[in-house]
């Protein structure tokens, strides 16, 4: 353990006892709990980018591992690490939390102490759950998300806020308690075969449980992503909390909250439980490709501006749960990439709706027109959001799309040489197709939704009087817009830093998936033969244990070969 892994930790005490201080203030003086807050989350937005310090792209494996016994009796472990999955998705989250903090100074007037402090809350919890290497600490960070978000809702959010916010905490919790199942399912068959229990997950990796089991226990995780994600038709508790939250609960609920349902499948789910994934991956698959064009149609069917977007969510989500199934490098690193680009174009968006709402107390599309003569500032700052999320070249949202579609077309290989996913994903360019015309619909629904609030007669007297954003408006949408151009101008650097951990986790998956069916046994270990052949691949079969090395903290298996500089032993 080094003095680098002591930076993970340090990102989940920082914003900790930010809130705790935050609850210590008077509550007369509300700006002091804002400015407070504010500060922390920067804070927190620095000590971040410090980790990119220490952190090595080349290097394929967790880094800057925090390490400590934590429940000693079940061998539950307080276990942080980042590689190129889960660091992006850490940066995501410390990006936008000063930016929803800032955004709700004059939106949120009563008990704004509480909210600054829930939102600090709300974002250890984030943080905890894309940093944790333990399967009972991700779960307590998963439910703690629960939590602040069913309150942000409850106390602070529209008319129904009370219906949107049980209806979240009952989605959840459903899906959450049978992933509770599973996990103490995979602890009890670890404990069997090796006569130590642990929820490590860089331990729980090497067990390969019989085939049959691994399809309801990947089931049992899956349903707990995919309300998250959320995959249709799972998604209906979505609309409903995304229109009766405030603008910030909007924010962070897409910007960041929608995302731990993809990356529980890539860091949990599928390295876990491969012959799951994989006998599972096509209805998945087909249910995506459903809620891309189900998204685009109904929102563009929508009046409330507000909740156009949301289902846009539904849409744009759909092709990243498309990307990881693809099982190749393009399209899961395009996941990666259109997840980030999700988070700061649709944040843009709500962010957008709040500023009008602030001021008109509506989201009827009906009740605009004509903005772009009365606020011109506000409808350029609009216009980059919206262009992102519909995937203009040159912006974010087209590279992860592009990235994401072209993986699913190229996931069954080429003539002559098909890739080892083939025999697994039938029909994959049926599923690129209506991939792609996603990406038309999402258009159409967005370009409509702008023409007719920017555009056309400023005919409405209401609206002849809004003022244009201010300064700190401005400051908000500043650094989401230069996000969505670096990203879609260059995105090499990003690609770059993905790449390493992508590849390591396909080669694993490769390797995990054709170990013989048999009664649970750890990697390496021989089981008894069973009647039924597993599946198997031809490139990988060459080497039935490749990817699986460098297994870290494996306390039973030897290393089958040095550790190099690109993947140290841990």
């Amino acid at each position: 353990m080094t003095g680098a892994s002591a930076l993970l930790p340090a990102l989940l005490v920082l914003p900790l006892v930010g809130a705790i201080l935050v609850m210590l203030l008077p509550k007369e003086e509300p700006g002091l709990a804002r400015g407070v807050s504010l500060g922390v989350s920067i804070a927190t937005l620095a000590l971040s980018l410090v980790i990119l310090g220490p952190y090595d792209t080349k290097i394929a494996s967790m880094q800057m591992v925090f390490d400590k016994e934590w429940i000693p009796g079940m061998g539950a472990r307080f276990k942080l690490g980042v590689d190129g999955i889960s660091i992006f998705m850490v940066l995501l989250t410390t990006f936008l939390t000063p930016i929803i903090l800032l955004s709700a100074f004059k939106a949120i007037t009563s008990r704004v102490r509480e909210f600054c402090a829930l939102l600090l809350i709300l974002e250890v919890g984030m943080l905890g759950a894309f940093l944790s290497l333990d399967l009972l600490l991700f779960y307590v960070f998963w439910e703690i998300m629960l939590i602040p978000m069913y309150l942000l809702i409850g106390i602070w959010g529209g008319q129904r806020r009370i219906y949107a916010s049980i209806k979240f905490v009952i989605y959840t919790m459903a899906g959450s308690l049978l992933m509770l199942v599973a996990i103490f399912y995979l602890y009890a068959q670890y404990g069997s075969v090796t006569g130590e229990y642990t929820l490590d997950l860089t331990q729980l990796e090497r067990l390969v449980l019989p085939r049959d089991v691994q399809i309801y226990c990947f089931a049992a995780f899956a349903l707990a992503f995919a309300i998250k994600v959320p995959l249709f038709p799972l998604h209906t508790w979505l609309p409903d909390a995304h229109v009766q939250a405030p603008t910030a609960g909007s924010v962070v609920l897409a910007g960041v909250l929608l995302k731990f349902g993809i990356y529980g499948f890539l860091r949990f789910a599928m390295p876990l439980f491969p012959y799951g994934a994989a006998e599972l991956a096509p209805y998945l698959a087909y249910l995506a490709a459903a809620g891309i064009v189900y998204g685009a149609f109904v929102a563009f069917a929508q009046s409330d501006v507000k909740k156009l977007v949301a289902y846009s969510s539904v849409s744009h989500l759909g092709f990243c749960m498309i990307g990881i199934f693809a099982m190749n490098a393009e399209g899961i690193e395009g996941s990666i990439y259109a997840m980030i680009s999700h988070g700061l174009t649709t944040s843009g968006l709500f962010l957008a709706i709040g500023v009008l709402y602030e001021r008109r107390h509506t989201r009827e599309m009906s009740e605009y027109g004509g903005l772009w003569k009365q606020m011109p500032v506000f409808a350029g700052l609009f216009l980059m959001c919206m262009l992102g999320s519909v995937g203009l070249p040159g912006l974010s949202g087209f590279v992860g799309e592009f990235l994401t579609i072209f993986g699913m077309f190229i996931s069954g290989g080429t003539a002559g040489e098909p890739t080892f996913w083939a025999e697994f994903m039938p029909h994959p360019m049926l599923l690129g197709a209506v991939a792609t015309s996603g990406v038309i619909f999402g258009a159409i629904y967005l370009l409509y939704m702008f023409q007719k609030m920017m555009f056309g007669p400023l005919d409405n007297p209401k609206n002849k009087e809004l003022k244009d954003v201010s300064w700190r408006e401005i400051s908000v949408f500043t650094p989401l817009i230069i996000g969505i151009v670096v990203m879609g101008l260059y995105p090499k650097p990003f690609i770059k830093v993905m790449e390493p951990a992508v590849d390591r986790f396909i080669s694993r998956f490769e390797a995990k998936l054709i170990e013989p069916d048999g009664p649970a046994h750890l990697i390496g270990q021989p089981a008894v033969a069973s009647d039924r052949a597993p599946k198997t691949a031809p490139k990988a079969a060459a080497d039935p244990h490749a990817g699986h090395a460098h297994a870290e903290g494996a306390h039973k298996a030897p290393p089958t070969k040095k550790p190099t500089a690109e993947e140290p032993a841990h």
